[in-house]
């Protein structure tokens, strides 16, 4: 048998169950799955993929999957394949399903950790593809504390129709031009045969493309390896490097929280502003830093987002897909933009084992002036996405301005207050409501709803209705990143927890101002205080038994990252180092 001397088995997890005559029965399973004595020897590399068949995010991660096989293997290691679930946004929207969005966030989180430490594997390539398995990926790297290396699996390719690119946004604001009757039954169905023409995630900045940009700017992931979509095979050298590269990270023992900084959050947070990014960046990253054990909420994210201008124009506030971004340079060149203002932090490693600076020395691209502006003369002057603050929202709420004038983002009017979703998009539907009026879904927030779904089928059907900017919507749920208008997401406190948007009543002056950063409502303190004292609590959900039972009890505030377990603040123990 040939030994590896580049690493130092004693000093890794596997050493529990491949070493010494006492782990002979572990090593006769492995045998039977044709594991050589060799590669019993070597380091573990857990290969995670969130593959499933229930949307076209997900369908490409077990090819991928299998390059990276590759590469773990050219690097000197043994690979070991396994998957978790996905709850898929662009199906569960507009239903009950969407309940489950988020807290799959925390189970994949959990099943990747349990199953990384079942096995006792030494570090791991994630593949993720949707909303939710991107930041739940993250969060297991850097709750595990191993080495690391993230790939995304690719956007979707644009479909076509009448010589312009659409989209699945296009489809969802399709329905609220059908019920606005200037759209035929005949052209939805159209539509909705070639908006998605491919495997991959939905090809816009929304949710999916947004944590792809970040994986690369906060070091998780190689640089350039997310913006190829999911059909192109020239992803297949990623993965291979990919591969390659966690076993130069076992070798030199950089870990995921070497590489999840302070600093690496915060290039990502500009990342998300840069590029107009979802409002769920927001939500995400205070959740990965918080496995860090790293003080990041949704105001430290604001703060980078305000002075950060906004100069990637990605739809939906913008023009271009994330293909086009790939065509011009992908994420590398956004980065080097931020780089030349000033507004990057390049001392950080990443998962090369080099700096993000020496990475960005070898990037020849440049801005296009298309897709991507030059950062010194951008599109506007701060990010694409604002936090706000106000007696309404004492733990901040926050809004998408990519693509808004000055003049509208600032909206005052008085509320028409909905107690679900389901009852907002039955108004909307109908036409029953006013234009200049503040729409409130409340009931909606990680403990309340339970679930804290997304609200895209209610903002694009205002959008079909050319109501967009009309009237504003907000809410203690959240928007998803296809989301455009003036809507305010995750208000908090959440109406479950008491809230003063549990106590608003119709015809409540709201203001909401992206310029200045507030969020009020027209009512006193004492007012406020009058309606707590009559508030009748939380309302009660049907959601008694079950994991979204588990998930409202353990769930706490978005202002945190809706996270569900102590951090790495608490932690006795690093699994990296048992």
């Amino acid at each position: 048998m040939t030994i590896n001397t580049r690493f130092d088995k004693s000093r890794l997890p596997s050493r529990h169950v491949t070493e010494g005559p006492a782990r002979a029965p572990h090593r006769s399973y492995f045998y039977a799955m044709g594991i050589t004595e060799e590669e019993i020897h070597q380091p573990w590399v857990g290969v995670a993929t969130c593959w499933n068949e229930a949307a076209p995010c997900n369908i490409a991660l077990n090819r991928q999957a299998q390059v990276v096989k590759h590469g773990v293997k050219k690097g000197g290691g043994t690979p070991r394949e396994f998957t978790t679930i996905t709850v898929t946004d662009g199906v569960a929207m507009g239903h009950e399903g969407m309940r489950s969005s988020l807290a799959s966030r925390e189970a994949i989180a959990d099943t990747v950790e349990l199953t990384m430490r079942g096995h006792c594997y030494d570090a791991i390539v994630g593949l993720a593809g949707c909303d939710k398995s991107l930041p739940g990926m993250m969060m297991a790297m850097v709750r595990l504390n191993v080495p690391s290396v993230f790939i995304y699996g690719g956007s979707i390719l644009p479909g076509r129709l009448n010589g312009q690119d659409v989209t699945v946004q296009d489809v969802f604001e399709a329905v609220g031009k059908h019920q606005a009757g200037v759209m035929s039954d005949a052209e939805l169905e159209i539509l909705e045969r070639v908006a998605c023409p491919s495997s991959g995630a939905c090809g816009a900045q929304y949710t999916a493309n947004t944590m792809a940009c970040v994986s690369e700017a906060i070091g998780l992931a190689l640089l350039n390896s997310s913006s190829a979509p999911a059909p192109y095979e020239s992803r297949d050298q990623f993965c291979e490097a990919s591969g390659v590269a966690v076993m130069n990270l076992i070798e030199k023992n950089i870990r995921a929280r070497d590489i999840v900084t302070r600093k690496s959050l915060e290039n990502a947070a500009r990342v998300v502003a840069c590029t107009g990014g979802s409002t769920n960046g927001a939500l995400h990253l205070p959740a990965i830093a918080h496995e860090a054990g790293i003080e990041f909420d949704l105001f430290d994210v604001a703060d980078i987002m305000r002075d950060t201008p906004y100069f990637v124009d990605l739809r939906p506030g913008g023009k271009y897909v994330a293909k086009d971004l790939h065509e011009v340079g992908g994420v590398p060149v956004v980065l080097k933009e931020l780089q030349k203002i000033g507004l990057l932090h390049e001392d950080c490693v990443t998962a090369s084992g080099r700096t993000l600076g020496e990475e960005l020395d070898d990037i020849r691209a440049e801005a296009d002036g298309r897709v991507i502006h030059p950062a010194a003369t951008p599109l506007t002057r701060t990010g694409g996405v604002v936090g706000l603050r106000g007696n309404l929202a004492p733990d901040g709420a926050i809004v998408k301005v990519a693509g808004m004038t000055e003049a509208e983002q600032v909206f005052t009017g008085p509320a028409r207050v909905f107690d679900c979703e389901e009852d907002a998009f039955a108004a909307v539907k109908a036409r029953a409501y006013q234009e200049g009026e503040v729409l409130v879904i409340r009931n909606e927030g990680p403990a309340g709803g339970p679930g804290m779904r997304e609200m895209l089928a209610t903002t694009a059907a205002l959008s079909g209705q050319g109501m967009g900017k009309k009237v504003a919507l907000i809410t203690d749920g959240r928007f998803s990143g296809a989301t455009r208008g003036f809507c305010v997401g995750h208000v908090g406190p959440e109406a479950a927890h008491g809230g003063p948007i549990a106590l608003l009543r119709n015809g409540d002056v709201i203001t909401i101002n992206a310029l200045t950063g507030e969020i009020s409502v027209a009512l006193s303190d004492e007012e406020l205080g009058q309606r707590r004292v009559e508030w009748a609590g939380p309302r009660v959900t049907q959601y008694t038994s079950g994991a979204l039972w588990k998930f409202a009890r353990l769930v706490g505030s978005a202002r945190h990252g809706a996270v569900t377990h102590p951090g790495a603040q608490a932690e006795s123990h690093v699994y990296m180092d048992q």
